[in-house]
C-alpha cells in the first residue's frame, strides 16, 4: 500500500500563510485566549493604548476609572493538544483529489504545525475500533514530522469507529486542561457517542471537524445502477442512484445536523468540512468567532 500523499512543504507554506492572516487580525498574540480562556488568570487593568484591540476595552471600569482601561492576563501553563483522528474504513474514500483520510490528515498536520510553532504540545491519538496510534503530547524539534508519519502511514487507517473509547482513554490520560481537536467523517459511530463528548466537553475545550466527501452528502445523476458496499460491514447493493437521490440527501442532511447539534449543546466548536473545499477560510472564521465571544 502507498503511502498518504501529505506534502509538508506546500502545508508549512499555507500554515504561514495563515499565521499571516491571524498576525493581520492581531489574533496570533492572543492564541490562548483563543483556544484557552480558562487558562487564563487575570492580573489587573492597564490603560488602554492605540497598539490594542479596541474590543478589549472595560467600558464598566473604564467609566468608574474616568479613563479607558482593559483587561491584563498571564498565561498559566502551556496547552496540551490532543489530535482524535478517525482512520475507521469509511475514512478511506475519495470522489476528489483527495481522499478523507488524506484531507483529515493535512488539516491536522496543518494544525499541528500551529501549534508547535506558538509553543505549545501537540498529541495525536488514531483510532478506529481501537487506538491505533498513541503520540503524547510534546513540543520537540522532531514533533511535527513524528505526527507527519503516523498520519501518512496507510496500514494505520482499516476498521471501524469508536469515538467513545478514545475519549475515555484521553479522559484518563490527561490531567490537565487541555484542547481535544476531534476530526472525522463520523460514520460508524455507536449510539451513546454524544454521552462520551458530554463528558469530554466537561473537563476539556473540544472542537469537532467534520470531513465528508461530495459523495457522502449527494449521490451522482444519470449514470445508471451502480454498486455500493458498507465500508464497515462489507456488505454490497445494486443500486440507481436516480431514485434514491432526494432521500440520501435528505438522511444525510438530517444525520449531520445531528452531530453538529450534540456539539453544540456541550459549547464545543465545530467545523463541517468538504474534500473538494479549501479548510483555510472556515478555519480563520472559527478563529475570529472564538475570539469575539472572549474580548
Amino acid at each position: 500500500m502507498k503511502r498518504l500523499e501529505i506534502n509538508a512543504v506546500p502545508l508549512i507554506k499555507k500554515m504561514e500563510f495563515v499565521l499571516e492572516k491571524l498576525a493581520e487580525a492581531r489574533l496570533v498574540s492572543r492564541y490562548r485566549r483563543i483556544f484557552k480562556g480558562k487558562g487564563l488568570e487575570f492580573l489587573d487593568f492597564r490603560p488602554y493604548t492605540e497598539q490594542d484591540d479596541s474590543k478589549r476595552i472595560d467600558w464598566k471600569t473604564s467609566v468608574k476609572a474616568n479613563k479607558l482601561l482593559i483587561k491584563e492576563f498571564k498565561e498559566e501553563r502551556d496547552l496540551d493538544v490532543y489530535f482524535l483522528v478517525d482512520c475507521s474504513s469509511s475514512m478511506v474514500f475519495g470522489s476528489t483529489k483527495k481522499l478523507k483520510n488524506e484531507y483529515a490528515a493535512e488539516i491536522v498536520a496543518a494544525l499541528t504545525h500551529i501549534v508547535l510553532f506558538t509553543g505549545d504540545k501537540a498529541g495525536l491519538f488514531m483510532f478506529n475500533d481501537k487506538i491505533v496510534k498513541k503520540i503524547q503530547p510534546r513540543n520537540i524539534r522532531d514533533q511535527y514530522y513524528i505526527i507527519l508519519r503516523a498520519l501518512s502511514d496507510p496500514n494505520l487507517y482499516y476498521g471501524g469507529c469508536d469515538l467513545n473509547g478514545v475519549v475515555e482513554y484521553i479522559m484518563g490520560l490527561a490531567k490537565r486542561e487541555a484542547l481535544l481537536v476531534i476530526v472525522s467523517d463520523f460514520f460508524g459511530l455507536r449510539e451513546n457517542w454524544a454521552d462520551s463528548l458530554k463528558i469530554a466537553c466537561t473537563k476539556f475545550d473540544t472542537i469537532g471537524i467534520m470531513v465528508r466527501d461530495p459523495r457522502d452528502e449527494e449521490l451522482p445523476k444519470n449514470i445508471g445502477k451502480v454498486l455500493i458496499k458498507d465500508p464497515f460491514s462489507g456488505k454490497e447493493m445494486l443500486v440507481d442512484p436516480d431514485s434514491v437521490r432526494d432521500q440520501y440527501a435528505a438522511y444525510t442532511k438530517r444525520k449531520e445536523e445531528e452531530i453538529e447539534r450534540a456539539f453544540t449543546k456541550y459549547n464545543a466548536d465545530f467545523l463541517h468540512l468538504r474534500t473538494d473545499k479549501d479548510f483555510i477560510k472556515p478555519f480563520l472564521y472559527l478563529l475570529r468567532r472564538r475570539e469575539g465571544e472572549l474580548v
